[in-house]
């Protein structure tokens, strides 16, 4: 079994980033450039997220689904993703 595609490794914790920023813009600053820079590269990465989840050989449901999450969606999908992959010991 392999590792999860690096793009996703990558995209994941920016999208959970991205969006901290974009809420801490919202709650403080009120900065439009902020916004209109980090929130398309927030839901680019977001898109990332889900459609390689997507694509990832052995993703399940709860996987894909997880990865919709806004947010945090991308690295719960890596932790069932590495679930997925890890054996299971018995004994």
């Amino acid at each position: 079994m392999r590792r999860p595609d690096r793009l996703l490794r990558v995209c994941a914790p920016l999208e959970l980033v991205t969006l901290a920023v974009l809420a801490a813009n919202v709650g403080l600053l009120h900065l439009p450039a902020i916004a209109s820079t980090v929130g398309p590269l927030h839901g680019c990465a977001y898109l990332i997220v889900v459609l390689t989840t997507a694509r990832e050989p052995n993703a399940d449901r709860t996987a894909v689904a997880l990865s919709a999450v806004p947010g945090v969606g991308g690295v719960l999908a890596l932790r069932r993703l590495a679930a997925n992959r890890a054996p299971v010991r018995r004994g």
